[in-house]
């Protein structure tokens, strides 16, 4: 516990770095395409929009429990996902992108999946600046608890830092790794309640999917958009989120450590 709070703290001193880097990333990711940063919005709202469209049109979804909208439903559930799975996809390989650092002696290299995770999250707070007014057009009327939505980045950003360390160590020695991700998170996304709801699953099912710590997030934010319910009304769920994503920390901080002197070997 003392080393991962040591290694935490030795992140932090270099915020003005992770600062740097991430404004530089975030530029770069999409520098000399036609179209630029306007396709980090294109790509996720497209998709937001196809589902939408199979399931509202197609399917004729009008509306999910208590008369939520399905377009409000889908879209920010959706937007919490894919901050999630653009930040995790991103950690991956990230060592490898920026092998060139690894033997700085003075370079402190964990602070390379932060500025993958930072520049997903800039991307997730513009589209819900977008999403925020389709929520409001489709008749949800603004509340005090849409303000309770940081909270919840704040508890995803702390389970996106854990894995990302621990892949990002992985990455290293498993050339192949961002394959088994992509796997993992689309498995992930169908077995998240994005654009169904959990009451559609038998009742004696249901524990399962309260295990997976991405329901907690994505109810979280239709709990904050949708139907303004606070938080602490779920006690059970918070406490269990925060234990598995503190596990998430420490093993990943742990595995980052571990592997840490053997990267320059394999790079």
């Amino acid at each position: 516990m003392i080393e991962g709070v040591h290694f935490i703290r030795e992140v932090y001193d270099r915020r003005q770095q992770i600062y740097n880097l991430t404004r530089r990333d975030f530029t770069d990711r999409y520098s000399g395409s036609f179209l630029g940063l306007i396709w980090a919005f294109i790509e996720p709202l497209a998709m937001m929009s196809i589902m939408w469209a199979v399931f509202s049109l197609g399917f004729r979804t009008r509306a999910v429990g208590d008369g939520i909208p399905f377009v409000a439903y889908l879209f920010v559930g959706q937007s919490a996902f894919n901050f999630f799975q653009d930040a995790i996809g991103a950690s991956s390989n990230v060592i490898r992108a920026y092998s060139f650092l690894v033997k700085k002696v003075k370079f402190k290299i964990a602070i390379l999946p932060i500025v993958k995770i930072n520049t997903a999250l800039v991307i997730h707070l513009i589209i819900l600046l977008i999403v925020v007014p389709i929520i409001w057009i489709s008749g949800i009327t603004p509340s005090f608890y849409w303000l309770q939505v940081f909270y919840y980045i704040f508890a995803l950003f702390f389970l996106i830092l854990g894995i990302s360390w621990f892949l990002a160590a992985i990455g290293v020695f498993i050339r192949d790794i961002s394959n088994f991700v992509q796997i993992i998170l689309n498995i992930c996304f169908w077995l998240t309640p994005i654009f169904w709801n959990i009451e559609m699953v038998p009742e004696k099912y249901r524990i399962f999917l309260f295990l997976n710590p991405l329901y907690y997030i994505i109810q979280g934010y239709r709990d904050s958009f949708l139907y303004h319910i606070p938080f602490w009304n779920h006690p059970i769920h918070s406490l269990y989120f925060w234990s598995v994503a503190s596990l998430a920390l420490l093993l990943g901080i742990l595995v980052f450590k571990k592997l840490r002197p053997h990267f320059a070997d394999v790079l």
